[in-house]
């Protein structure tokens, strides 16, 4: 029988010497003359224990990591295709506490499947959702994703549901799906995932998406930054072109619905949906004003339907188990599940899928295991370079939207980056500020005038020149971005901030300024 050995593909398991693992096991089976395949699977997304070199015996997958290259001939000494024994071995995978304890419904395949492959993708439960849609009227499709409860994954939380429908009962000849891939916050990861280890699920929840609207093209607009995504996402799509997925005829159904994907420069306002749109058009990546929505006038004046890859994902598990299954998941308004990208100074970095409702306490100190340096947790900054710093005190915030805004944070994209008591919160503030002077598209004052007056205002706090009435100045500069930006860049500048003012003001009370004696 044909030992099968799975390495990741996965990015962040190359950036760790993945691809020389896999050719040291080739090397290895064709020395030894074993009957072995090897299978490029996604990430299951433990980063610690990557590469991580599973091997199936009896149905089940024994791993071993991390893995070094030169790891490799002592593995098979120690009789890996057996599952033998060794320093690395680390047993079941699916029994790792870390992977045990979470709910998988978005990332189910994720580092199980070959990304690639059909048919792998159909024997792990692919197309149901898809088969089912289309046995569906259009608006019975969206009422199924409303009483799902699935909101936006990439940061607003709106409800899909209901962009859907403006988008279905929006007048058009020619209706759009946009992808939103731009996945440009520090700490997460969870898109890219999805784009290089299931490709295949966003391909189906972006197709039910056309169906469901009366769309009939869809693109996919990611960053040039993740190069292994655009390439598995677009080999993906030509398959599924192929395979009748994609084309005049979904599946036989006579619908048309077809994709493609297109790659941007890297800009981060243009993960603003309006700057992504005019970005797609080939014009300068700036902020539109609204109205009109996208909804109604979106990609190339037509009615538009922008999700997040997350949020698109998720349908097709939605479709398959119904609304109910999936909304019995979560807390209050948030519903179903949640990837949590844990990232930073943490000792168990990763992508953990689970219901909203756990504590950010919960997530960094058990999930996460606390810091990797082994020093005090000082603040969690939650969805990214945008998202409020919380202290130890705020850790039993519950994960959920409207828990979240209660305390002036948000959950964004998910990405939770952790700091140690090393980490100096007016420096961190600062960033926020330069960040955004480097990212504003300039269209708007308070953004892109505010931001820039606001890192010179923090660096004479850190100078020492007159340190009070320079936090009032900057406290008012957050003030006017929050309430006068255009978009949520200049609008959630404001939140990492005044979240370190607040929550570490110890940090802003640098001591003065000695003045040279005359």
């Amino acid at each position: 029988m044909t030992l099968t050995i799975y390495i990741p593909r996965d990015a962040a398991a190359l950036s760790l010497g993945a691809g020389k693992v896999a050719k040291s096991v080739a090397q290895e089976i064709a020395k030894r003359g074993l009957d072995a395949r090897i299978v490029r699977n996604g990430s299951r997304g433990m980063f610690w224990l990557e590469p991580l070199v599973e091997v199936e015996i009896g149905g089940k997958r024994i791993g071993y990591g991390p893995v070094k290259a030169t790891d490799v001939p002592a593995l098979f000494d120690a009789g890996l295709a057996e599952g033998g024994e060794h320093p690395l071995c680390l047993g079941e995978v699916e029994s790792l506490p870390f992977l045990k304890e979470q709910t998988r419904l978005t990332f189910a395949r994720c580092g199980i499947t070959d990304p690639l492959s059909l048919e792998d993708y159909g024997a792990h439960g692919g197309l149901k959702g898809l088969r089912r849609a289309i046995s569906m009227a259009a608006g019975d499709i969206v009422k199924e994703v409303t009483d799902s409860g699935l909101r936006g994954r990439g940061g607003a939380g709106f409800p899909t549901g209901i962009k859907w429908k403006t988008v279905l009962d929006a007048p058009g000849d020619r209706k759009y799906i946009v992808c939103n891939a731009d996945e440009g916050d520090s700490g997460t990861f969870a898109d890219r995932m999805i784009m290089e280890g299931d490709p295949f699920v966003l391909i189906e929840g972006m197709a039910i998406a056309g169906l469901a609207t009366g769309a009939t093209k869809g693109f996919v607009y990611t960053r040039s930054e993740y190069p292994h995504a655009i390439a598995a996402m677009t080999e993906a799509v030509e398959i599924a072109r192929k395979a009748g997925i994609l084309g005049a005829s979904v599946l036989g159904s006579g619908k048309a619905f077809d994709m493609e994907i297109r790659t941007g420069a890297g800009a981060y306002v243009c993960g603003e949906e309006t700057a992504l749109l005019n970005s797609l058009e080939g014009k300068r990546g700036i902020v539109r004003a609204k109205p009109p929505l996208p909804a109604h006038k979106g990609l190339f004046n037509c009615p538009t339907v922008i999700n997040n890859v997350i949020s698109l994902a998720s349908v097709p598990v939605i479709m398959d188990k119904g609304a109910a299954f999936y909304r019995d998941f979560g807390m209050g308004r948030s519903r179903g599940t949640i990837p949590l990208q844990i990232a930073g100074n943490v000792k168990h970095g990763g992508l953990y899928e689970t219901a909203f409702g756990l504590s950010l306490g919960d997530i960094v100190d058990r999930i996460g295991g606390g810091t990797a340096t082994g020093r005090p947790v000082k603040a969690v900054q939650v969805g990214g370079p945008l998202g409020a710093y919380f202290p130890r005190a705020l850790f039993d915030t519950p994960f959920d939207y409207e828990a979240f805004a209660a305390r002036d944070g948000l959950i964004g994209h998910a990405g939770i980056v952790v700091f140690d008591d090393t980490a100096d919160m007016l420096k961190q503030a600062r960033f926020a500020m330069e960040f955004c002077a480097v990212e504003s598209c300039g269209k708007c004052t308070p953004c892109r005038i505010g931001s820039t007056r606001g890192v010179e205002t923090a660096d004479k706090i850190a100078r020492g020149i007159e340190p009070e009435k320079n936090r009032v100045l900057l406290a008012d500069l957050c003030n006017t971005m929050k309430f006068g930006s255009l978009c949520a860049l200049g609008g959630f500048t404001p939140y990492p901030v005044m979240s370190a003012m607040t929550h570490f003001p110890e940090d802003f009370s640098p001591a003065p300024l000695i003045e040279a004696a005359e």
